[in-house]
C-alpha cells in the first residue's frame, strides 16, 4: 500500500492546510480504498483565497495580453511534460480508463490552457463610426472570480474555465470537486513550480455546501462558472440573481441519439456508425453530461439496430481503469454507485426490459471492492417513463422507436433537458431541419463529441444558462464598456 497522499490549498502562491486542519478522504473508484486526503476547507479558506486573489489582481490585469499568454503556454508545457504523471493520478482518482485519460482528457486540458494563451492576445473589442462620433468598446476583467468544476472530468473542465478567466485578466478561486480533487491540486503544484505569479490561480478545497457556498456568496466575487448539477445550479443562480453577480451554469443533460433508417442502412458507414453510438452512450460509463442516453430508432430499422447496438454493448469491457484493454472503469462513488442501480430498479418497476447489464459487477482482484456496473440497455419504455426524463449518470440508456421525423422531434424534445442531440442520417435537408428545431445547446450530425474550442457551448433550460468557449468565455469574463468620442462636424 502506497502512503496516501496528503493534499494542500493552494492560497497566494503557497501550499497551505485547512485553517481548521481537517481532512477529507479521497477514495480509488477501482478499489474503494482511501488514497488521499483533502482539506475539508471553510469560509476562512475561501476568504483568504479570496483575498489573495484581490491583491494580485490589479499586477495580473495590467500586465499586456501576451505577457498572460506567456504564463499560460508555460502552464501548458508543464503540464504536458508531466502527461504520464496526470494521466495515471486522473485514472486513479475518477476511475476512467488510463488510455481515456493518457488519449483525451489530460491533452484536452493542454489544449484549453493553449486555446486561451492565444485568445489572449486575439480578443478583440468593437469600434463604430459615422453615426455618432467614435465609439470604442474595452472589455474589462471583472476582478475575483470563482470557477467551481465537477467530478466527472476534473482536470479537463478545471482547466475549461480557469483558462479564459486568467487570460482575460481575472485572478480566480477555483473549487475542485472533494470527490476528485488530486489532478487540480497537481496543477496547483505545478503553478508554484514555474513561478506562477502568487494570489492569481488559487485552489480551495472541501465540500460543495461549505466551501463551494461561500465562495459563490463572498461579495468580492464578481463572477460563478459552475458546471455540476441541475440542483446546485438553481442554488447558485437563486443567490447570483439577486446579488446581480454574473453566472455561468453548464448543468445536466438527457441527450438524445436520433437513428434514421438511411444511415442504419448504408453498409459502409455502420460499423463507424454503431462504434461511435456505442462510445456516446458508455465513454466514462456514461458519467459525461453530453453522452447520448436516450437511443431514437426509425421504427423500419428499430429490431436490427437494438440487436447490432445490445451485441457490441455486451463486448465493452468492464475492469481496472488501469489496464489498457479496458473500455470501462467503476463508478466515482459508492453512493453514486447505489444511485444507479436504484434507477435500473426504477425501469424495471416501470416495465421496462433489461436487454444487457442490469447489475453491480465484481472484478477478481485488486478491484473487487470497487463499484462497477455493467452496460445497460434498456427497452419498452416510453417518453414520461422516469428513465427517460432523469438524468441517470451512469452506463444505463434507453431505446424507443419512432415512426417519422415529427415523431422523432417530439420524442427528442420530450425532456427538460436541452444540452446536446445526435442526429444520423443520410439526408442533408432532414440534418439541417432538424438541427433547427431540436431544443438543445450542441447538435452533432453523423458523430458525437466532436469539439471546436471557438464554438459556444452551453445548453437550455434544465441544461444551463450562458456559454462557455471560444470567446463566448472571454465575453462572460469581462464586462463591456462602451467610450464614446466626440467628433468635430466636417467642414
Amino acid at each position: 500500500m502506497q502512503t496516501p497522499l496528503h493534499l494542500t490549498h493552494l492560497i497566494g502562491g503557497e501550499a497551505r492546510p485547512g485553517v481548521e486542519g481537517e481532512m477529507l478522504p479521497v477514495h480509488e473508484p477501482a478499489t474503494g480504498a482511501t488514497y488521499a486526503f483533502c482539506p475539508d476547507g471553510n469560509e476562512d479558506d475561501v476568504d483568504a483565497a479570496v483575498r489573495a486573489a484581490e491583491a494580485a489582481f490589479e499586477g495580473w490585469s495590467s500586465l499586456p495580453n501576451d505577457a498572460r499568454a506567456q504564463w499560460l503556454s508555460r502552464l501548458a508545457d508543464a503540464l504536458e511534460a508531466r502527461l504520464e504523471d496526470f494521466a495515471q493520478a486522473e485514472a486513479r482518482d475518477a476511475g476512467k480508463p488510463l488510455r481515456l485519460a493518457r488519449e483525451v482528457e489530460i491533452p484536452r486540458a493542454v489544449a484549453n490552457l493553449r486555446f486561451f494563451a492565444s485568445a489572449a492576445v486575439q480578443f478583440a473589442s468593437e469600434s463604430h463610426h459615422g453615426q455618432a462620433g467614435l465609439n470604442y468598446t474595452l472589455r474589462q476583467p471583472l476582478g475575483v472570480v470563482a470557477c467551481i468544476s465537477p467530478w466527472n472530468l476534473p482536470l479537463y473542465l478545471f482547466t475549461w474555465k480557469i483558462a479564459p478567466a486568467l487570460a482575460a485578466g481575472n485572478c480566480v478561486v477555483a473549487k475542485p470537486s472533494e470527490v476528485t480533487p488530486v489532478t487540480a491540486w497537481m496543477l496547483g503544484e505545478l503553478a508554484r513550480e514555474i513561478g506562477f505569479p502568487p494570489g492569481v490561480l488559487n485552489i480551495v478545497h472541501g465540500p460543495g455546501p461549505e466551501v463551494g457556498k461561500a465562495l459563490v456568496e463572498h461579495p468580492a466575487t464578481k463572477a460563478v462558472s459552475f458546471t455540476g448539477s441541475t440542483a446546485v445550479g438553481r442554488q447558485i443562480a437563486a443567490h447570483c440573481g439577486p446579488a446581480l453577480k454574473k453566472v455561468s451554469l453548464e448543468l445536466g443533460g438527457k441527450n438524445p441519439t436520433l437513428v434514421f433508417a438511411d444511415a442504419f442502412e448504408d453498409a459502409s458507414g455502420r460499423d463507424r456508425m454503431l462504434e461511435t453510438i456505442v462510445r456516446s452512450a458508455f465513454q466514462n460509463s456514461g458519467q459525461i453530461c453530453l453522452c447520448g442516453s436516450r437511443i431514437l430508432v426509425e421504427r423500419s430499422a428499430y429490431a436490427a439496430f437494438r440487436d447490432a447496438f445490445v451485441e457490441r454493448a455486451r463486448a465493452l469491457r468492464v475492469g481496472d481503469p488501469l489496464d489498457p484493454s479496458v473500455d470501462l472503469g467503476p463508478l466515482v462513488s459508492h453512493a453514486h454507485r447505489d444511485k444507479v442501480l436504484q434507477c435500473i430498479a426504477i425501469a424495471r418497476g416501470e416495465g421496462g426490459a433489461v436487454l444487457c447489464g442490469g447489475e453491480a459487477i465484481r472484478i477478481e482482484g485488486r478491484c473487487e471492492n470497487g463499484w462497477f456496473v455493467a452496460p445497460t440497455v434498456l427497452d419498452g419504455l416510453g417518453p414520461q417513463c422516469r428513465s427517460n426524463i432523469d438524468e441517470i449518470f451512469g452506463p444505463v440508456v434507453t431505446l424507443q422507436p419512432f415512426d417519422d421525423e415529427a415523431h422523432a422531434l417530439a420524442l427528442a424534445n420530450a425532456t427538460p433537458y436541452g444540452l446536446s442531440a445526435s442526429v444520423w442520417t443520410q439526408r442533408l435537408d432532414r440534418a439541417h431541419g432538424l438541427a433547427a428545431r431540436l431544443r438543445a445547446g450542441i447538435v452533432w450530425i453523423n458523430t458525437w463529441l466532436m469539439r471546436d474550442l471557438r464554438t459556444p457551448f452551453g445548453g437550455v433550460g434544465q441544461s444551463g444558462v450562458g456559454r462557455e468557449g471560444g470567446f463566448e468565455a472571454m465575453r462572460f469574463f469581462t464586462e463591456a464598456k462602451n467610450v464614446a468620442v466626440a467628433l468635430p462636424p466636417p467642414s
